[in-house]
């Protein structure tokens, strides 16, 4: 797997550029969504990005150990056994809910300081984040919003990937509604998705994420954003086969004509779908060649018969990059860009390019 740096910084750039006015910070959870988070938070910050997003806090923990002059925000927020964790590496929870908000107030009493903290707001995708009643309940001075130095205020939009969503103004909408109880803050709305729906949703702080490691953040479109992956995987063996022979388990590919065919060292655990089976394409030489078969853990079978004597047994053949994209196989396998960089697996000898 080779995993272009240089790409990530340009579409982190990109996607600042777009964001107009506002700051664009970078979401590297998961492990930088499957490609490292430590390369990759790396270079974005060299890129300029100083606003980092991770999911869980010993994903903080790890970025924060590489860059000591960032703001680092956990997106799943604070639990008891995490709140000393999070104040000692400085991270800044997002705080999803009546309990987490006390929860934090609680850690700030007990450490006489207004630790900081963003506040996610649920503006319609009914998942994380306070509801106007729970939020009416904590805006009291008194009360534990008061304690908590608030530097983000939050939401998240579930229909940014279609433009033409009536959801999208209408959380905008509750989303300034419920601002308006709160202390002044800087606000963020725009995923990578969002970004492009237009300056209304900018505000001060977009969060791309899917956009940066070269995928689409849209339904039906292409991927704004320059490619980063490049995944190959070996040719095994070559065998020729006739007509009526099948491939594979549960012989679901049965063969109409005399065929060659070429099985390649990568399967399901390297994140090739087993719903991918029949119907995703490798490259050759920047020729597409047919999945044969079901997907194996280790294994898949491709059609070389129109490559002819260009492949051979210890070739390399292309699983994602320049020909195959990531939303390529994701559409074949039926789900997503984000699923499939994160599912590409720790057996990828890698191999980073700035």
């Amino acid at each position: 797997m080779t995993i272009d740096l240089r790409a990530i910084r340009e579409n982190w750039q990109a996607a600042n550029d777009a964001s107009g006015a506002a700051t664009a910070a970078a979401v590297v959870k998961a492990d930088g969504y499957g490609l490292g988070a430590v390369e990759v938070s790396r270079t974005l910050h060299e890129a300029g990005c100083r606003t980092f997003f991770v999911a869980l806090p010993e994903e903080g923990v790890a970025v924060r150990s590489l860059l000591p002059d960032v703001e680092i925000y956990v997106l799943n927020g604070p639990s008891r056994p995490t709140t000393l964790a999070l104040s000692a590496h400085e991270l800044r929870p997002v705080l999803n809910s009546r309990l987490q908000v006390e929860m934090w107030a609680e850690a700030c009493a007990q450490r006489s300081r207004a630790m900081p903290a963003a506040l996610m707001l649920n503006t319609g995708m009914n998942r994380l984040g306070l509801d106007p009643d729970d939020l009416l309940a904590l805006t009291n001075r008194s009360g534990p919003l008061g304690k908590i130095d608030l530097t983000l205020v939050m939401s998240h939009l579930a229909c940014a990937e279609d433009p033409t969503s009536s959801m999208n103004g209408a959380q905008q909408a509750t989303f300034d509604e419920m601002r308006r109880v709160l202390p002044d803050a800087p606000a963020s709305l725009a995923n990578s998705a969002g970004i492009f729906l237009g300056e209304d949703y900018h505000y001060e702080l977009t969060r791309p994420g899917i956009c940066l490691y070269g995928a689409s953040p849209f339904a039906d479109a292409p991927a704004p954003m320059a490619p980063v992956v490049q995944a190959e995987a070996e040719v095994l063996q070559i065998r020729e086969i006739t007509a009526g022979e099948t491939v594979g388990y549960g012989a679901t590919f049965t063969a109409q004509r005399p065929m060659r065919i070429a099985t390649i060292a990568a399967g399901y655990a390297d994140g090739l779908f087993r719903a991918a089976g029949n119907r995703a394409n490798a490259a050759v030489n920047g020729t597409p060649v047919r999945y044969l078969g079901r997907v194996s853990m280790d294994l898949i079978v491709v059609d070389v018969t129109e490559i002819g004597g260009d492949i051979a047994p210890g070739d390399q053949v292309e699983l994602v990059g320049s020909t195959i994209s990531v939303d390529d196989l994701a559409q074949a396998a039926g789900t997503i860009g984000y699923e499939v960089l994160t599912s590409l697996g720790r057996r990828y000898r890698r191999r980073y390019i700035s």
